[in-house]
């Protein structure tokens, strides 16, 4: 079953002769449980593609269906309500709040909801992403590019609501090389014993290849892997 699809998906930046699609009628599925890369080149509007299924941007025009759900017709409230449970996000420098301790950075969307914690899944994600003996530990006590400590908090809190789908863009682009190893594996875990969706963006083909599949962007357009 597809838990995301986009169809004829556009966004337009600038307008009349100085207008550009930065992402030019993507049509996409991708199916419950499986793990995607999408890899370009800089400027082959992948970012702009994450950002649109993320519902961080807007499409100029097109469709994307989250779990059947429409959230291009979604008015901003909605929108923040289904993004913050339905949608996790994996950046490349982590978001973490300094003065939250590694814990309340993963628990905030559920605090935010007004949720209570299902402590038995918090304890279970952070043992998973070795980082367990972490949890009282403020972001700056965490190793960054060269553990890798902050992003696996950071993918902690992405999964922490069971979210429909994982977004990670270039997720191990401010990591060593064994973090990133590390990170790959973290993500490959995830999908694997919680059957997590995953889109992750990378530039890195080496790293792509531990995908599922791979889809191709250039120019706005996927020219592979559809």
């Amino acid at each position: 079953m597809a838990i995301l699809t986009t169809e004829n998906l556009v966004k337009t930046y600038g307008t009349g002769d100085n207008a550009f699609n930065a992402v030019d009628g993507i049509s996409m599925s991708v199916e419950q449980g499986e793990f995607v890369a999408i890899v370009g080149q800089s400027g082959s509007g992948k970012s702009t593609l994450m950002h649109l299924l993320g519902g961080v941007d807007r499409p100029t025009s097109g469709r994307i269906l989250i779990d059947g759900n429409e959230i291009n017709k979604m008015n901003t409230d909605k929108l923040a309500i289904f993004r913050r449970r339905q949608i996790g996000i994996v950046y490349q420098f982590y978001n973490l709040i300094p003065i939250l301790t590694a814990e309340e950075n993963i628990t905030l969307p559920i605090e935010l909801d007004g949720k209570d914690v299902d402590k038995e899944r918090l304890e279970d994600v952070m043992s998973k992403l070795g980082i367990l003996d972490k949890r009282n530990n403020l972001p700056n006590q965490l190793s960054g590019g060269q553990g890798g400590q902050q992003q696996r908090v950071s993918i902690a809190r992405a999964i922490i609501n069971n979210p429909a789908i994982l977004l990670a863009d270039e997720p191990t682009g401010n990591l060593d090389t064994k973090a990133t190893d590390d990170i790959v594996s973290i993500l490959k875990l995830t999908n694997k014993t919680y059957h997590q969706t995953i889109l992750m963006i990378t530039h890195n083909l080496e790293i792509a290849k531990e995908a599922d599949r791979i889809i191709h962007i250039r120019d706005g357009k996927i020219v592979e892997g559809v």
